[in-house]
């Protein structure tokens, strides 16, 4: 079955290819045209922030994103070594900008960064939120070590709420925290289309975690109802190609300027077949 999911959405990509939008964008190049009301909004980590927070980076997949998209406006909350994952020392940080992997370096403070700028008018709010990460629950599982102790089914079997009348630092399993941080999105922008975006294939992480890290947040988009896209099986980057040769890659995670375009238009066509707009 994941075979035929995976065909399904490289049809959609070759037929948004093939047509484009209203005569626009069909040739991989131009931007796209319809899109030019929404805000767009991206989290994730070291593969999205690269691009950096105006999305203007060559490096970074949403520079060539937001290219391609043409929407009203795009900008990035995403940081290097964000995880998914929240530990037990997880709080409220919207200042934290580590680099690297930490308690507070997590999509939930992401959110709350987003949270934060809306309220206050610097940012407008958003029609469409991409959220790209994964990679570093999957590289740096033994810094979260609950990260696969639940599944999205026994992440999902409490009713009667969201889970976010829990404390962020009690909810430290993958499948809670992206729950958790999509729950947050959803009551705070309600009228806002979410679409997770799995991590790529890496030469620095096992790829049965990368794999079973994109299969959680898969599984979490479908209980709530939320678009998602495989990176590991439809982006740029094959990491036995990259291990012999970077060349998508400059080191075997993060993209190159050719990698990112790749992706960053990969998305933009994927994103632009499941809008609900």
């Amino acid at each position: 079955m994941r075979f035929l999911a995976v065909f399904v959405f490289s049809m959609s990509v070759l037929s948004c290819v093939g047509m484009g939008h209203d005569g626009c964008g069909g040739d991989g190049e131009t931007p796209d045209c319809g899109h030019g009301k929404l805000n767009v909004v991206i989290l994730g980590d070291s593969n999205t922030s690269i691009g950096g927070d105006d999305c203007d980076n060559p490096k970074g997949w949403n520079k060539w994103f937001k290219d391609k998209f043409a929407p009203a406006s795009c900008k990035s909350y995403a940081r290097s070594g964000a995880t998914w994952t929240n530990t037990t020392a997880t709080k409220y940080d919207i200042e934290e900008n580590t680099g690297c992997i930490s308690d507070d370096n997590v999509i939930y403070n992401q959110v709350n960064r987003l949270v934060k700028a809306v309220g206050s008018g610097s940012q407008a709010k958003p029609d469409l939120i991409l959220v790209a990460a994964g990679t570093n629950d999957a590289w740096f599982a033994s810094k979260r070590p609950k990260v696969f102790d639940k599944s999205a089914a026994e992440a999902f079997s409490v009713t009667g709420g969201y889970i976010t009348s829990r404390k962020a630092n009690g909810v430290v399993t993958l499948a809670e925290s992206v729950r958790y941080g999509c729950e947050m999105l959803m009551s705070h922008f309600p009228d806002a289309q979410i679409i997770l975006l799995t991590p790529l294939q890496s030469t620095a992480a096992r790829a049965d975690y990368i794999r079973k890290v994109g299969d959680v947040i898969e599984e979490c988009a479908r209980y709530m109802g939320l678009g998602v896209i495989r990176m590991d099986y439809l982006g740029s980057v094959y990491s036995v190609r990259e291990r012999v040769k970077p060349a998508r890659t400059y080191d075997g995670t993060h993209t190159s300027e050719d990698g990112a375009r790749r992706n960053g238009r990969l998305v933009a066509n994927m994103v632009s077949s499941m809008l609900q707009y």
